[in-house]
């Protein structure tokens, strides 16, 4: 089939849609549909990025064991404030991601909480791979940024660990069904590369299925009471409520 032609381009393109499968991931136990904001598989060496709300609970999970999320947050409504991995592992004193540990911004507010995680198969040191760099650009650029804002992400459900050498040992995947979910408390822009860790000896990426559903109740509730979680609380419950107060007064 050739694409020389208009006729011919729009012929193969409707052969590869005819082709394409798509699977939608199953919504979670005790989440309400009506609820539901986002469902999303995405496949081995692809990306996803979407908008998504203060009080959103966003879940990765590992249907097949093989899915490796290496994730970027933006706040939404100013781009230039983003996940910044290296004060999310300084300012609450620990490198290995779990139940409670802040997402943090460059600024010092919360952008996510963990909230659950039955993989413990995180990694904040490594980053993404050279060979997802490109789909985490295309995912930046869908919102209006380039390569200066493709930074350092965050890996989930593929892990690593560091010895007493100092040397890095990965952990791999904790199995399919392993998920982890993310309480957002400001609107932020997800961006999410599904491709190989750069530790993994023997890669074989599977899908990553992503959920979201609001959860606005639950941001009446601190996760945790350490005084760094505390303080950056308070700078983003400021900054929230100094946004809607502007918003009101316009």
């Amino acid at each position: 089939m050739t694409t020389a032609s208009t006729d011919g381009a729009r012929s193969h393109a409707r052969s590869q849609a005819g082709a394409a499968t798509m699977r939608v991931p199953t919504v979670p136990d005790g989440v309400d549909d009506s609820r539901l904001v986002w469902a999303e598989s995405v496949p081995a060496d692809s990306y996803a990025a979407r908008v998504v709300g203060r009080g959103t609970r966003l879940r990765f999970a590992d249907p097949d064991g093989g899915a490796c999320a290496h994730l970027l947050l933006f706040r939404a409504d100013a781009s230039w404030e983003r996940l910044n991995v290296a004060d999310t592992m300084k300012v609450p004193w620990q490198a290995y991601l779990g139940v409670g540990h802040p997402l943090l911004s460059d600024q010092g507010r919360l952008l996510a909480t963990v909230v659950a995680d039955s993989s413990g198969r995180h990694d904040l040191l490594c980053g993404l791979p050279p060979a997802g760099q490109q789909q985490m650009l295309l995912a930046a650029m869908k919102h209006g940024m380039d390569i200066r804002d493709v930074a350092p992400s965050a890996t989930l459900l593929k892990g690593v660990r560091v010895d007493d050498t100092g040397a890095l040992t990965f952990t791999g995947s904790a199995g399919p069904g392993a998920a982890i979910e993310l309480l957002i408390h400001l609107p932020v822009i997800v961006a999410v590369v599904n491709t190989a860790h750069p530790l993994d000896p023997q890669p074989a990426v599977t899908a990553l299925d992503i959920t979201a559903w609001r959860a606005d109740e639950e941001l009446t509730h601190p996760v945790n009471d350490d005084p760094e979680y505390s303080r950056a609380l308070f700078n983003t419950e400021s900054t929230w409520a100094a946004a809607q107060s502007s918003e009101a007064l316009r």
